[in-house]
């Protein structure tokens, strides 16, 4: 009895030993955190008291992992946007400060992959890796650390190609009434970067989950995924990340352009951006301005876009190239949101519901788009084969309108129609078929020098095919073009011939066709 008493008695002198050792190692750190508390919770903002010394834009941490962003600083309290599921917090409830503003995960890690603006896998996949994080608030590049922007971003559609060219580091705004195609010039622009060296982002903006998973899908079809991310803040996800899901989205190009790679952004859209800072503005009884959005809607877009630019070689020699899109009302370019992006980019592309109406996509409104600066980095071909389409194409408009009352046409103005339609029908294009360079400048230039007026317009797209396939055949050109070397008159001459080659069966079928119809009316 009295071993097992001293065994018992041996090992408790042990145990305090190694405890009264651990005690004299033990060294607490000692740390401040500022707490606070919460007062008011609503539709996805919250109020918090308690916290005097808090920053403006400094994440804010609830129970639950929950984050916040501290957009309104007074002296009593805090105005918090939050980024995540928010119906547990109740007042009263514990907020503490991070210290730290709101970044997102980037890196190559990323392509490839649909994220939300804060870096969490949205595609069922392993969460994404990254090389660093960068802060979704970022000073845009001073005018020193730029370059003029040089080269050409080609979309693989026609009319933007050769009327409307944008150039990497360029701002060209998409806008349109609802239903007219403003996602799909910018998907097919994606499309068209492959094998391009062209990295793309793709910031789906209070879209529906069906609309964003039918882009995907599109995106994986045509294997455009693999160069691209896609960064998601749905229709029912809380204002602030929809809000934050742009900035986001940009920093982690920014992480690729300062790295010398040329990225293309899209911000689908910039509308449903604005309505949710308004509400949250609005929630924080920030004062009304015009259609009710804050006084400082505009800022709020400008710095945003002002990250787009091609940067010198000392600071990676990348470029941005962002496009915004946005949605009118009832044709309506001279609202709030419109004038404000349109004054903010380079440029805008606009697509009309009534050429929608008629079929003629994409239904782009040649006289109203323009864009600033991508004509200086055109490629020679086009200005040497389309640079008078647009007043042609200007005429022939103005001139079909006036031909409806049926006045009497002099053979001048008969051709100007005539090749009018041509031009209209040319511009035509279906969705997710982009064009290459060498197969626009040829095909344009068989439209300028009239090889496709004996064409019947109900044949066009096959002759237009059969160029485009004829391309293969005039490799030296080819080259040329994508070089961006002007074209000699031997080679416009060389085109010339090789597309009334490829043309005359098409031309021989209209001849013999107009020649029965002479012969049963005589």
């Amino acid at each position: 009895m009295n071993d097992a008493a001293s065994s018992v008695t041996k090992v408790l002198e042990d145990a305090f030993d190694a405890l009264d050792q651990a005690l004299e190692s033990f060294s607490p750190v000692l740390a401040v955190q500022h707490v606070g508390w919460v007062q008011y919770v609503g539709k996805g903002i919250a109020r918090v008291g308690g916290l005097p010394g808090v920053r403006y834009e400094e994440l804010l941490a609830f129970p639950g992992g929950l984050l916040g962003l501290a957009l309104d600083v007074d002296e009593d309290q805090v105005g918090v946007v939050l980024f995540g599921d928010y119906t547990h917090l109740q007042a009263g409830d514990e907020v503490r400060r991070t210290g730290r503003v709101f970044d997102v995960p980037v890196g190559d890690g990323l392509v490839g992959r649909v994220v939300d603006p804060v870096g969490r896998s949205l595609d069922g996949g392993k969460p994404a890796t990254f090389q660093r994080r960068l802060p979704v608030e970022r000073p845009v590049p001073p005018i020193m650390d730029r370059l003029p922007v040089t080269q050409p971003l080609m979309t693989g559609i026609k009319v933007i190609d050769a009327l409307i060219p944008i150039g990497r580091g360029q701002r060209e705004l998409i806008l349109g009434d609802r239903q007219t195609g403003k996602t799909a010039i910018a998907i097919d622009t994606i499309i068209n970067q492959k094998d391009q060296d062209v990295l793309c982002i793709y910031c789906a903006i209070g879209q529906r989950a069906a609309s964003v998973a039918g882009v995907v899908a599109e995106l994986r079809n045509c294997g455009a995924l693999d160069y691209t991310v896609v960064v998601v803040a749905e229709g029912d996800a809380p204002p602030g990340l929809q809000y934050i899901a742009p900035y986001a989205a940009t920093s982690m190009a920014e992480h690729f352009m300062e790295h010398g790679r040329d990225v293309l952004i899209v911000y689908d859209d910039l509308t449903r951006h604005a309505r949710a800072y308004r509400e949250i503005s609005l929630l924080l009884r920030r004062p009304p301005g015009r259609e009710a959005f804050p006084g400082d809607i505009f800022y709020v877009h400008s710095r945003l876009l002002e990250r787009a630019t091609h940067l010198s070689e000392p600071r990676g020699g990348g470029s941005l190239t962002a496009l915004p899109i946005i949605e009118t009302e009832a044709q309506n370019l001279s609202a709030y949101i419109p004038t404000n992006l349109i004054s903010i980019t380079d440029g805008q592309i606009y697509l009309s519901p009534d050429l929608f109406q008629k079929g003629l996509l994409p239904a782009i409104d040649v006289g109203t788009s323009v864009s600033r600066v991508g004509g200086k980095t055109q490629l020679a071909a086009y200005r040497a084969v389309a640079g008078d389409l647009r007043l042609t194409y200007a005429q022939f408009e103005e001139l079909e309108a006036f031909a409806r009352f049926g006045t009497r046409l002099d053979e001048e103005t008969r051709q100007v129609l005539h090749r009018g339609r041509r031009v209209r029908a040319v511009l035509k294009q279906s969705q997710y078929s982009p064009r290459t360079a060498p197969q626009q400048v040829l095909v344009l230039h068989a439209l300028n020098s009239g090889v496709f007026d004996a064409v019947d317009e109900e044949v066009l797209k096959e002759a237009e095919e059969a160029i485009c396939a004829a391309v293969a055949e005039l490799p030296e050109i080819e080259e040329k073009i994508l070089e961006g070397a002007s074209l000699s008159a031997e080679d416009l001459d060389a085109m010339r011939q090789i597309s009334l080659r490829v043309v005359r069966p098409f031309t021989e079928a209209e001849e013999e066709k107009n020649a029965g119809t002479a012969g049963a009316a005589t």
